[in-house]
C-alpha cells in the first residue's frame, strides 16, 4: 500500500507497506501567520516510524514530536542538525533524557542507513537540509526549505547565486527516479519568480508524482502554476491540493 495523508504547509505523512514517514510536522498553532486546521492522523503502531525534521523553523519543527515517543514504541526521529537539543532545554520542556537515544542527527551532503531505511540529504537553500529516503523499494524527496528563493528586494545577484545553489543540489539527485516529490511552491515570489524550482525540479528530475507544499494555504496557486505552458508535460504529474487534511491513496 501507499497511501500520503497531508496534513497542512510542509508536513506530510507517508504509509508504505511497512513504514511511515513523517516529514516536517508542527502544530497547527505554532504559526500564527495561517489559520492552519491540519491535524495529524493516528498511526498505525504496527509499523516503525520515522520522524523527519528538514531544519529548525517553527513551520517545519516542534517538540511536539518528540512527546510522541510515549506512544509510539518503534519510533525514530531524524533531525537536521541545526535543531539544538540541549539537556537543560529538554529538561526545560519535560522531556527525559533518553529521548535523545532515539534521534538521528544529519547533516547535508550525506548518506545514512537508520534502521531499515536510507536516507540521503541536500544542503538546503536556506536552513537544515532536503531529504532522499529509500524505503520498501520507494525514492521519495522531502524538500524541506530548499529552494530557488527568489526575494527580489534583496537583488539580482543574490537570487542568482541562490538559482545556482538550488540547481547544484538538484543535481544531485537528477540521476536517479524519484517516486514521490514534496517540493516546495511558495506564493511569496515575485512574480513568475514563485515557479522557478518547482519548474527546474521537472525539468531535472524524473520523478512519478510531486505535490507542492509550503504555500500558505493559496491552494489555488497549484492551479495558476499548471497552466504555464513551460510545464505543459509535466502537469499531470502534480497533485492537485485544495485543503488541508487530505488523503491520496496511491496505486503502486
Amino acid at each position: 500500500m501507499l497511501k500520503v495523508t497531508f496534513v497542512h504547509h510542509s508536513c506530510f505523512v507517508v504509509e508504505t507497506d511497512h513504514h511511515i514517514l513523517v516529514f516536517d510536522y508542527f502544530p497547527k498553532e505554532a504559526v500564527k501567520e495561517c489559520n492552519f486546521t491540519g491535524e495529524m492522523p493516528k498511526l498505525p503502531s504496527d509499523k516503525p516510524i520515522y520522524v523527519f525534521a528538514s531544519h529548525k523553523h517553527r513551520d517545519h519543527f516542534s517538540l511536539e514530536v518528540l512527546r510522541w515517543a510515549s506512544e509510539y514504541e518503534n519510533i525514530t526521529y531524524i533531525f537536521s542538525k541545526d535543531i539544538r537539543l540541549g539537556r537543560n532545554y529538554l529538561l526545560r520542556n519535560g522531556l527525559e533524557l533518553s529521548i535523545k537515544s532515539r534521534i538521528k542527527f544529519v547533516t547535508a551532503i550525506n548518506s545514512y542507513e537508520v534502521g531499515d531505511i536510507k536516507v540521503e540529504t541536500l544542503k538546503s537553500t536556506d536552513e537544515g537540509v532536503a531529504f532522499l529516503v529509500e524505503v520498501d523499494g520507494l525514492r521519495i524527496y522531502h524538500a524541506g526549505d530548499l529552494h530557488w528563493w527568489n526575494w527580489g528586494e534583496r537583488g539580482e545577484i543574490y537570487c542568482e547565486a541562490i538559482g545556482s545553489a538550488y540547481k547544484r543540489e538538484i543535481r544531485r539527485i537528477g540521476e536517479r527516479h524519484v517516486d514521490l516529490a514534496f517540493v516546495v511552491l511558495d506564493p511569496r515570489m515575485q512574480e513568475d519568480g514563485y515557479a522557478l524550482g518547482m519548474e527546474h525540479f521537472l525539468n531535472h528530475v524524473s520523478c512519478d508524482l510531486v505535490f507542492p507544499m509550503h504555500l500558505w494555504q493559496q491552494f489555488d496557486l497549484i492551479q495558476t502554476f499548471k497552466r504555464r505552458p513551460q510545464i505543459a508535460n509535466f502537469k499531470d504529474k502534480i497533485v492537485d491540493i485544495d485543503r488541508e487534511n487530505l488523503i491520496f491513496q496511491i496505486e503502486e
